[in-house]
């Protein structure tokens, strides 16, 4: 057994607590962050540091054997961007969690983290008093910690710890169900012919698009619809980076804009996104309505609207993403003839939203993160045959 594997397996073999290393420059939020860690008794903070060259020492140190890394990204010495590669090189495999301020600068920085090789981020409230009182802030740190950490040891074949944080049972192997069902796959359609594409995510979510749009590159005719579950001014950063992967138009939705193919349209973060009108001229609407599935926004209200709105002209795509939003919008969108594909448990960090319209029979293909953006390219061009 490698000491990584050592380390994170605890007593006997079995899997202890996950292990969590936090780089921070100022001594208050290191602490504010290790309680809120530490309020989860399956995560352990079995070291914090000052700066990113503290923290390559530290991670390269046999006897902490770090899983997951919560990096600051404005420090002395050396920044959290100019660590992150050495990160990622003295330790292959460890998951790099951005801390990144609630600004549009904070989002910039972390999107080109995440294109640096860092797993995921969370946005930071900008002062230590807000950090202590956001209760959603730590429920984000806690829970985002926790998914890159479990992915880990399923790589690794490590269980997850008990929720007691007491070493747990030997890893299970790979599964293809979700609760107690068996995956069920719908008919493809025989003769595929989308007009439209829309794409729900969430944990893990950033880096999946990146790939699939990378895979499916320039798609001329027919639009684009993508929620992330975001906060504002992280959408309006990802929404650039989604038309970088892509090599077409990416930006916020606007409310009362004409959908036009060739665009992607990104939900913005604190809205619900939809679409309006028919095949003569459709539009985007945005609205406040109260959050579903406790996100603003939601993937459920953007597939009903498409339900509508594009029929079984709708070729969904359900990507790594924790709860079960989107399971009833696709519902909907099956019931209107529309065709849902999701990624696998596999490859997907958080098998929570993809595996919920898996195990309803909805999807039609669940597919390997690898396998989407080919299978997608294949399916829009068919459109244009």
């Amino acid at each position: 057994m490698t000491p990584f594997k050592a380390a994170a397996a605890g007593a006997g073999g079995k899997a202890g607590p996950y292990r969590v290393m936090v780089v921070d420059d100022s001594a208050v939020i290191r602490g504010l962050l290790t309680r809120a860690l530490e309020s989860d008794p399956t995560i352990k903070v079995v070291t914090t540091v000052g700066n990113g060259q503290l923290a390559i020492d530290a991670l390269g140190r046999p006897d902490t054997d770090i899983e997951v890394v919560v990096l600051d990204i404005e420090m002395p010495v050396m920044d959290g961007i100019t660590a992150l590669p050495r990160l990622l090189q003295t330790k292959p495999g460890v998951a790099v969690i951005m801390a990144s301020t609630l600004t549009l600068k904070g989002a910039s920085v972390s999107m080109k983290a995440m294109s640096l090789g860092a797993s995921d981020y969370v946005p930071k409230p900008t002062t230590t008093g807000a950090i202590s009182a956001a209760t959603d802030f730590k429920v984000d740190l806690v829970e985002k910690v926790k998914s890159w950490a479990q992915a880990g040891r399923r790589k690794r074949g490590i269980a997850a710890p008990s929720p007691t944080g007491e070493p747990g049972a030997a890893a299970p192997a790979p599964r293809r169900l979700y609760g107690a069902q068996p995956i069920k796959l719908r008919d493809m359609p025989p003769l595929l012919r989308p007009d439209c594409l829309a794409i729900g995510s969430s944990t893990g979510g950033p880096q999946a698009l990146f790939k699939v749009f990378q895979a499916i590159g320039k798609i001329t005719h027919l639009p684009v619809f993508v929620t992330q579950h975001m906060p504002a001014t992280f959408t309006t950063i990802l929404a650039e980076h989604l038309g970088q992967a892509a090599g077409i138009p990416s930006a916020e939705a606007k409310d009362g804009e004409a959908v036009v193919p060739g665009r992607i349209y990104v939900a913005p973060g604190d809205f619900h996104m939809v679409v309006e009108g028919t095949a003569a001229q459709r539009v985007v609407r945005l609205n406040k309505n109260p959050p579903e599935n406790f996100c603003r926004p939601a993937v459920d209200p953007m597939l009903r609207s498409i339900a509508k709105a594009y029929g079984n002209k709708t070729l969904f795509v359900m990507l790594t993403g924790m709860g079960q939003d989107g399971l009833k919008g696709a519902q909907e969108l099956t019931n209107a003839g529309g065709t849902v594909i999701a990624q696998d448990e596999s490859s997907s960090v958080v098998w929570g939203m993809p595996g919920a319209v898996a195990s309803a029979g909805l999807c039609s293909a669940v597919l390997p993160l690898a396998e989407i953006g080919p299978f997608v390219k294949k399916a829009i061009s068919r459109s244009v045959a």
